[in-house]
């Protein structure tokens, strides 16, 4: 196995449009972090030039699912936009404002704990994208009635989502991927990775306690200001609250059955829009369309494409042969490594395309080490299971090292720069990275104890 890793990394190398595509994805991601230039402006120059230079093709990044664009993610993000556009106006986040700030008796962090919890849970049940597009307006308007910087909650939600997405299948992308390719159901992965989640999030309560419960203060007359509102008068438009909220139920319900229902959250979402706009009974839909957050949309685009690039040319895969080949088959020394180069991977790379990259590289690994075995047999291995569930820890919670780890830290991001609130490269990467570090501290410990040493 070791020379087969070494000589396909040989062939990568040598691959001159390799170095191209490289220079590319360094340069874009280190103007990025340097925030010289918008984000949105990088993405979508450094995803022309990998099309300008042929890198790519452009039905490659339009077409072809595993290089270019991830539409559901783009039109789930668009859909579900336009669905929030289209609440806004009827008080109904204003009202879950004022009763989380009641249920939390005005304290700034019992609020933010409690948004923390809501949003893993949400997370967990429906995807992280939605769950924060739908708690990061209310979060602002907290934190307004309060006077406090909004920042620490709006990263604490991140960093929440992408914790208790990991806990199921639908909660974040790369679980769904690896289910696809391992044939994983629902519960193996509430079986397996739950426990560990649930564990993670009491821990992340405490760090938060740690961290900001004496540093949240607020003046009593705003904790008395905010008790004393009546929620029911921040409702607008009953009518059009109601008809928001009867599409919302048939989103989430799609949302949690769609497996069953064999649709793509996309179109779960699309529906949901499209229904919303119609029962409004708008002549105009400029507005709620316009109110999309077209630059973070651009930029997932932009991404998408660089990242597309680099894969293409072998990057990924020569990353992530390097860390196999290091590990001469040895299962265990396998499971640490693809979690810690996972983490560190989707802290900086889109944990999508790195995990469309590592699947197949699994496989065809366990097929060398068992050439005996094939299909279901060799895929649910009892010694390669925790390698799964290794590279699905490692690329969910990875995702929160950086602002642009992870789709929901980028909706939160572009959420906050356009209410005035600038979340900076560097700022988000110290509340996450220790965090991201932690939990995956955290997950080498419970992999290593319950399938090394408990074996269960």
């Amino acid at each position: 196995m070791t020379h087969e890793v070494a000589e396909t990394t040989q062939q990568v190398v040598m691959n001159g449009t390799f170095w191209t595509a490289t220079a590319i994805f360094l340069l874009a991601y280190a103007i990025i972090v340097s925030e010289k230039v918008h984000k949105t402006i990088v993405a979508i120059v450094g995803a022309s030039l990998m099309l300008v230079l042929k890198i790519l093709e452009q039905h490659e990044a339009f077409h072809v699912e595993e290089l270019g664009v991830d539409w559901n993610v783009i039109f789930l993000l668009i859909s579900m936009m336009t669905i929030i556009n289209l609440m806004r106006p009827t008080g109904f986040f204003e009202y879950i404002a004022i009763k989380s700030a009641k249920l939390g008796k005005g304290e700034p962090f019992r609020i933010m704990a409690i948004f923390a919890i809501v949003t893993a849970v949400l997370s967990a049940l429906l995807d992280n994208v939605t769950t924060v597009l739908l708690l990061a307006p209310v979060t602002l308007l907290i934190a307004d009635a309060l006077e406090v910087d909004p920042i620490p909650f709006l990263i604490t939600e991140a960093l929440a989502s992408n914790i208790g997405g990991t806990a199921t299948l639908i909660g974040d992308p790369p679980n769904i991927m690896i289910a696809s390719k391992a044939k994983l159901d629902f519960m193996a992965f509430v079986y397996h990775l739950t426990p560990v989640v649930i564990v993670i999030m009491v821990v992340f309560l405490f760090v938060l306690k740690l961290v900001f419960g004496k540093r949240l203060h607020v003046k009593p007359e705003l904790k008395k200001r905010v008790l004393e509102m009546n929620e029911r008068e921040a409702i607008k438009d009953p009518v059009m609250l109601k008809k928001s909220l009867f599409v919302l139920t048939i989103v989430i319900l799609g949302f949690a059955f769609h497996g069953m229902l064999h649709y793509e959250p996309a179109t779960v979402a699309l529906f949901g829009a499209g229904l919303l706009l119609l029962l409004s009974g708008t002549h105009d839909p400029h507005h709620y369309l316009a109110e999309v957050e077209w630059p973070t949309i651009f930029f997932f685009m932009g991404l998408f494409i660089i990242i597309g690039g680099v894969v293409k040319v072998g990057l990924i895969k020569w990353m992530s042969m390097k860390v196999l080949a290091i590990t001469h088959g040895n299962m265990f020394a396998t499971s640490m490594l693809i979690m810690w180069f996972s983490a560190f991977a989707s802290a900086f790379v889109d944990n999508i395309p790195y995990v469309a990259t590592m699947n197949p590289l699994i496989i065809d690994m366990a097929q060398q080490i068992w050439p005996h075995l094939k299909g279901i047999e060799l895929l649910h291995n009892p010694a390669l299971m925790p390698v799964w569930w290794s590279l699905a820890l490692g690329a969910c919670l990875g995702g929160n090292g950086t602002a642009i780890g992870a789709s929901a830290n980028v909706i939160v991001v572009g959420l906050a720069e356009r209410a005035g609130k600038k979340i900076s490269f560097v700022k988000f990467m110290a509340y996450g990275m220790p965090i991201m570090i932690l939990t995956v501290i955290i997950s080498m410990i419970y992999v290593w104890l319950r399938y090394y040493v408990l074996k269960f």
